[in-house]
C-alpha cells in the first residue's frame, strides 16, 4: 500500500498531494490568537469537515467549490484508516489567491474596538450611534492578507487586494479583486439568511478562493466552520452587549482570562467547546454530528 505524507500542515489542516487532487484532513487541533493549543478537541475535524460539506452543497449553485467526495472510499487505500474517517475531502487543486476574504455583518470583535476608536471598520466609515453586536446596514467586505504560521493576519483596503492580486496575476489584479468581493458577499448573504432560518447569527466569516486548472475561481480549504465564523444563537441575541457563542470565541474568553495557562485547556473548556461546535452543526443541518 502507498503512504503519503502531509505536503502542507496549517493550523488545524493537513494537506496531502495524491497527484491530480488534493486530499485535506481536518484534525482535532485548535488555534486561537494564531497558536495551536496543546490540548485537541476531540472529534472536532470530523464536524469541520461535515459541515463544509453542507454548505458546499448548500451554495454550489452560487459559487464553485473544490470538494469532490468526503467519502475515502473514492481516496487511495492509505486513507481508509479510521484516523482519517469522516474528517478527510478529496478535493479539486487550486491556485490559492493570496487574500483571506472576510465578510462581517454585525459589528463585534476587532471590528467593534476599531469603531469605538475612529467610527471605521478596516477603514471603511460606518454610521454614527451603533452599539456592540448591532447588525450592519449592509454586510462589509474587509479583506486581509494571508500570514505565515505564527504570524498575524493583516487587515487591509480593497484596493490594497487589488495591488496584491495584480502582483501574482498581472493584468487581472483588479478583476479577481471584484469576484472575491462579490462572491464573498453573495455567499454571506444566502448562507447568513438561511442560518437565521435555523437560530444561527453568522456574526461574521473568512472565506479563501482559488482558481482551478481551467482558471474558474472556487472556494476552497473550509467554509462557515466555528473556525472560520463566529456564530451567535438567535434566541435572547440583544445588542448593546457581547454575545454568547458558538465558535472558538469561548475558548479565547477563556485564554484570556487565564494569561498563564500555556495554551492548555482544562477538560470542561473542551468538552463545552465541542458541544457548541456539535450544536451549531445540528441546528444548521438538522442531522446528528
Amino acid at each position: 500500500m502507498k503512504t503519503f505524507e502531509p505536503v502542507k500542515e496549517g493550523k488545524v489542516r493537513e494537506v496531502y498531494d495524491i497527484g491530480d487532487e488534493l486530499i485535506i484532513t481536518a484534525t482535532d487541533r485548535i488555534s486561537a490568537f494564531d497558536v495551536i493549543l496543546g490540548n485537541d478537541v476531540t472529534k472536532k475535524g470530523e464536524i469541520l469537515t461535515k459541515m463544509s460539506r453542507f454548505w458546499f452543497d448548500f451554495t454550489q449553485n452560487v459559487v464553485p467549490n473544490h470538494m469532490i467526495s468526503t467519502d475515502t472510499e473514492d481516496m487511495p487505500e492509505y486513507f481508509r484508516q479510521e484516523k482519517f474517517e469522516g474528517r478527510s475531502m478529496l478535493c479539486r487543486k487550486l491556485t490559492m489567491f493570496p487574500v483571506e476574504c472576510i465578510v462581517r455583518g454585525y459589528i463585534t470583535g476587532s471590528g467593534w474596538a476599531s469603531y469605538q476608536e475612529n467610527g471605521t471598520v478596516c477603514g471603511i466609515r460606518l454610521p454614527e450611534g451603533l452599539v456592540e453586536s448591532q447588525q450592519l446596514p449592509e454586510p462589509i467586505y474587509t479583506p486581509s492578507t494571508k500570514a505565515d504560521l505564527g504570524d498575524h493576519d493583516e487587515n487591509v483596503s480593497y484596493e490594497a487586494t487589488v495591488e496584491i492580486l495584480e502582483k501574482e496575476f498581472p493584468g487581472y489584479g483588479n478583476y479577481y479583486a471584484n469576484i472575491l468581493r462579490e462572491y464573498s458577499l453573495s455567499l454571506y448573504k444566502k448562507c447568513a439568511e438561511y442560518a437565521k432560518e435555523k437560530g444561527i447569527i453568522i456574526a461574521d466569516t473568512k472565506f479563501e478562493f482559488g482558481l482551478d486548472e481551467n482558471g474558474v475561481v472556487r472556494i476552497g480549504d473550509e467554509m462557515l466552520t466555528p473556525d472560520s465564523s463566529r456564530f451567535w444563537p438567535g434566541e435572547g441575541y440583544e445588542p448593546g452587549k457581547s454575545q454568547p457563542s458558538y465558535d472558538k470565541q469561548y475558548v479565547r474568553d477563556w485564554l484570556k482570562a487565564n494569561p498563564d495557562s500555556d495554551y492548555h485547556l482544562p477538560d470542561e473548556v473542551i468538552e463545552k467547546t465541542i458541544d457548541k461546535y456539535r450544536e451549531a452543526y445540528e441546528l444548521l443541518t438538522g442531522q446528528e454530528s
